[in-house]
Order: C-alpha cells, then sequence, then structure tokens
C-alpha cells in the first residue's frame, strides 16, 4: 500500500468526477460532492425504525457522500447495504415479538419457549435449537427459521410486512446477494448502483415498520388515478390520452372516439405505460384502472362530465387479485373480481383461476407456462419463475370466494365491453 499525504487523501477521485445528473461527463469537485450527497439526501427513515438500524442506515449514508474522494467507497456501501438487510429484518423481528414468550419447534417436535428480551440472548437460545420453526402468518403455520436472512425474509412476508408478487421473486436475489458479500468476491460498483442499493434498502427498511415509499420502486406509496379522456379515429390508427378537464380545449382535425377512465396519468411525473391498451372489461392496464364512461363523441363526454364531476382517487396495485377464465384451451386476459362477476352467463364458463399479482398482464406468462407444462411453474400457490400467487382454481364462486379472501371487493359490476383499437389487437393475441 502506497503511503499517501493528507493532502492526496482529501483530493476528489478522478473516476467519482464522471458521474453527473445528466448520464457520463465530468464535474468538477465542489459539484460531484454536493451532487453526490444530494442524491442520498432524499433517502429518510421512519421516524419508529429502530435505532441499530437508523445507525447502520446512516453510516452508510457517510461512507457514500465520501465516495468522491475514494471511489472504492461505493462499492463497500453496496456491500453493506445487503448486510444491513438482514440486521434491518432481524430488529424489526425483534420489536415485533419484543416481551412474548416465542415458541419454538425443534426437528423432534419438542416446543420450546424463548422470551424476546433482548436480541442478544433470544439468537443465542435459538441456535441451540436443532432445526428450529416458528409460527408464521395468519394460519399460524411452522415455518423453519433459523434467524438468517432466508428465514427472516419468509417470516416478514408471512407477516404481511414485505409485499408484491415482484418484490418476491427478487427475494432469492437479495440472499444470492448476501452471500456474495460474505464470501468475498472482488467487483466494483459505480455511484449508481451504490445508491440504488441505499435507496432500495431504504424502501424495505420504510416498508417494514409499516411506511410505503411515495414513488417508491419497490414499495410505492398509492398512486394517484386522474380522469383521463382516451380517444381514436375512425380507423384506429391515431390514439390519444389526456386530462379530461382539458378535453374542452380539444380541437381534432378528425372525427375521435373518446372513453373517460380513472388512471395513473402524469405527463412527466408516473404514467401508466398500458394506458393506450385500456380494456374496459380487462386488466390489461400496468395499474389498476377504472371505467367511467364511453364510447362516444367529445360533446357527449363534456355532458357526461359536466353532470358527474368524477373526481380522482389513489389506488395500490401491490398484491392486487384479479381473474383469468380458461375455457375450450383459451385463455381469456385477466379480469378483475368485480368485473368478473357481474359478467354475462355466457361469458363466466370455463375453469377460472384466483390469482395475486402486481400488475394484471403478468398472469399470462405463468398461466401459458401452465397450459404448456413448463417445468418449475406452480400450479397452487406461490410460483417460484414467476411473480405470481395462485389463491384458488374452480368455478366462479370458488375464485371469487378466494378473492374476498385476500381482501378484494367482489360486488358485481356491470361494465360494457369497450377498449381502444389497440387493446381489441390484444384481445385476439391472447390464447
Amino acid at each position: 500500500m502506497d503511503i499517501k499525504p493528507l493532502e492526496e487523501l482529501q483530493a476528489a477521485d478522478e473516476r467519482a468526477l464522471l458521474f453527473t445528473p445528466l448520464g457520463l461527463g465530468r464535474m468538477t469537485p465542489e459539484d460531484a460532492a454536493d451532487f453526490q450527497q444530494r442524491v442520498i439526501a432524499r433517502l429518510q427513515l421512519a421516524d419508529d425504525v429502530a435505532e441499530t438500524t437508523r445507525q447502520k442506515f446512516e453510516q452508510l449514508r457517510v461512507a457514500f457522500s465520501h465516495g468522491v474522494l475514494c471511489y472504492e467507497l461505493f462499492t463497500l456501501v453496496a456491500d453493506a447495504a445487503q448486510l444491513a438487510l438482514e440486521q434491518a429484518l432481524r430488529d424489526r423481528f425483534c420489536a415485533h415479538h419484543r416481551g412474548q414468550a416465542l415458541a419454538v419447534r425443534d426437528r423432534r417436535g419438542h416446543e420450546h419457549r424463548i422470551t424476546m428480551t433482548s436480541p442478544t440472548d433470544f439468537f443465542d437460545e435459538l441456535r441451540n435449537i436443532r432445526g428450529p420453526e416458528i409460527r408464521m402468518g395468519s394460519a399460524r403455520e411452522w415455518k423453519p427459521f433459523n434467524g438468517m436472512l432466508t428465514g427472516l425474509l419468509t417470516w416478514a412476508r408471512r407477516e404481511g410486512l414485505l409485499r408484491g408478487q415482484r418484490n418476491r421473486n427478487s427475494e432469492p436475489v437479495h440472499r444470492a446477494l448476501r452471500n456474495i458479500v460474505a464470501h468475498g468476491t472482488y467487483h466494483l460498483d459505480t455511484p449508481v448502483e451504490a445508491a440504488r442499493a441505499l435507496s432500495d434498502l431504504a424502501e424495505i427498511i420504510n416498508h417494514l415498520w409499516g411506511r410505503p415509499t411515495p414513488g417508491g420502486r419497490l414499495y410505492p406509496a398509492p398512486l394517484s388515478r386522474s380522469v383521463v379522456a382516451i380517444g381514436w379515429n375512425d380507423h384506429g390508427e391515431k390514439t390519444t390520452a389526456g386530462y379530461a378537464d382539458q378535453l374542452a380545449e380539444t380541437r381534432d382535425e378528425e372525427s375521435f372516439t373518446y372513453i373517460l377512465v380513472r388512471a395513473v396519468f402524469c405527463p412527466g411525473g408516473v404514467t401508466d405505460p398500458n394506458l393506450l391498451e385500456f380494456d374496459a372489461r380487462s386488466a390489461t392496464t400496468a395499474f389498476p384502472a377504472q371505467y367511467l364512461w364511453g364510447p362516444g363523441s367529445r360533446e357527449e363526454a363534456l355532458v357526461w362530465l359536466a353532470h358527474h364531476q368524477p373526481e380522482s382517487d389513489l389506488c395500490d396495485y401491490l398484491d392486487q387479485a384479479v381473474l383469468v377464465r380458461v375455457h375450450d384451451g383459451h385463455i381469456g386476459l385477466p379480469v378483475y373480481p368485480g368485473v368478473a362477476a357481474g359478467l354475462p352467463a355466457a361469458e363466466q364458463r370455463g375453469t377460472g383461476h384466483a390469482l395475486r399479482v402486481d400488475r394484471g398482464p403478468d398472469v399470462l406468462a405463468h398461466l401459458r407456462a401452465l397450459a404448456d407444462a413448463v417445468a418449475g411453474h406452480a400450479k397452487e400457490g406461490e410460483c417460484q419463475v414467476c411473480p405470481v400467487d395462485t389463491l384458488a382454481t374452480g368455478d366462479l364462486a370458488a375464485v371469487l370466494k378466494a378473492a374476498r379472501g385476500a381482501g378484494t371487493d367482489t360486488t358485481p359490476l356491470h361494465v360494457p365491453d369497450v377498449r381502444t383499437p389497440f387493446a381489441q389487437w390484444l384481445a385476439g393475441s391472447a390464447t
């Protein structure tokens, strides 16, 4: 190791100057230091997060802010974030069971009682029990639990502290990354990767303590849904979308047909990438979208808006329930339970599947894989390949019951068979 003078240790690392708000370039040392600190300044933990977890997270933020002087610190921060996740889960486990006598079953079926007086004492006693299991979830089923990352992630998910099917699919990645860090391999991360690791860690920690993240990537707070007008011309090759309250200012060069929906739409912010695939009877958009009116002309839409004055609302899209009908070998598009309950009898035949997903279209790849007997896809419960959890399979009554059990409103909704031109093509491509 080269011994450097203090002046050289205080100099900016040239590699850290290449990352700018606009991408790769070059910044002055002063601007780079300011920029990198601002990147992580927005990451805040909820007030009730355990103090040990908070202190560890603050250590990582301080280390990240010094990465401008020592580029290797970005890698150390990204790696340490994987280890900090396990600590956060332990702290949350201990807070959840504080003061309780927790039942632990060994491999022979004998039960032991360990009182949660301190984290150190609890996990010391747990290590003395061979093949430990604890009860988890609302069903209080016995599940393996050794106090390490795998068991802690399983516990947090069973207790509803971690949500989302896409997040569930990524949890094995957390375990793999943690093992890579623990067993040591050389690699070099960028400030972007280190900031992402800290951002994800903050989201997970906050969600463990019941706080979703506004604008979050993993555990976002409920999204705002606006009243949106979607229109298309007579031949369907031109489609447009905009805020419904601006429809009066629209001047169409040709005749357009409109529908009104409540959907996630914010140009420059979060907008549903599949909005123009809207289908009133199917869950074809990335985020839940609700049919309001249409189709009709712009003038008719304005009359309906003036009379009903619909307002925006919020939607939580993690772990939503959808139903899919399979009839005569044809896999239908996902449908929201209330819509399925209100469909005509002719459209209720076949075998229904109630599935928990984050985005409706996620179910199609899973069901097609099952139809093709692709190995690894689960017919029941959580699929380890797809971000899908099968709640039930059977007739409409059975799958609606499962959807209600998952907390979904199944009150029948009578929705017309209305869809955008692109959604018409999508419906025809479902197999």
